[in-house]
């Protein structure tokens, strides 16, 4: 992976992000219904807690599903529906180990375009069009991940100098752009749905 993340706000989880792949496809995976922070923080906290040098893609589709669960909802839950979201995790662990041998960087590897890339991302469990968007957008952005055509395939996303998603953040300050575009996002929905 190209550039450390700072997603998460935390150094440790951070670096974590930074060198994992998978935990910054996880990390991607939860990032709904929560603060960012917490979503990228979850693929440490599930570190920290099964143990080991890093995350695993067989290791976490092949655990009891119920062990599992419960390893997500222990305080501080890796989510706000940690259940729904161990359940999610493991759907696309298994995926990952079915399709690319578990090793995450072949969903990108070899793509000869922004779409194929796109495709390969709206495959995964848990990612529709809006989240592929994203993730292309931050592995072009930050990881070096940029074949053929990858800011148009991850739509206003991949845009140049703007701060509109996780893809953008790299420190507290862009954080605080990336938040003031969002609550105004919001505040356009709701007026254009007043009577």
């Amino acid at each position: 992976m190209a550039n450390a993340l700072r997603l998460a706000q935390n150094p440790e989880a951070d670096a974590l992000l930074s060198r994992s792949p998978l935990a910054a496809m996880i990390g991607m995976l939860l990032d709904q219904q929560v603060p960012m922070e917490w979503a990228f923080t979850g693929p440490y906290t599930l570190l920290e807690r099964l143990g080991g040098e890093d995350l695993d893609a067989h290791a976490i589709a092949t655990l009891d599903p119920e062990a599992f669960a419960a390893v997500c909802a222990e305080k501080p839950a890796v989510h706000r529906y940690p259940g729904s979201m161990a359940k999610r995790i493991q759907q696309l662990c298994a995926f990952l180990d079915e399709r690319y041998d578990g090793d995450v960087t072949q969903v990108w590897s070899g793509v000869g375009s922004g779409a194929e890339l796109f495709d390969r991302l709206v495959e995964l469990p848990g990612f529709g069009k809006q989240k592929a968007q994203i993730f292309l957008a931050l592995l072009g952005k930050q990881l070096g991940v940029q074949p053929k055509g990858w800011r148009e395939a991850a739509g206003a996303y991949g845009d140049k100098n703007s701060f509109r998603s996780v893809a953008d953040i790299t420190g507290p300050e862009s954080l605080t752009k990336v938040r003031a575009f969002k609550q105004e996002a919001k505040a356009a929905a709701k007026a254009a749905k007043a009577p």
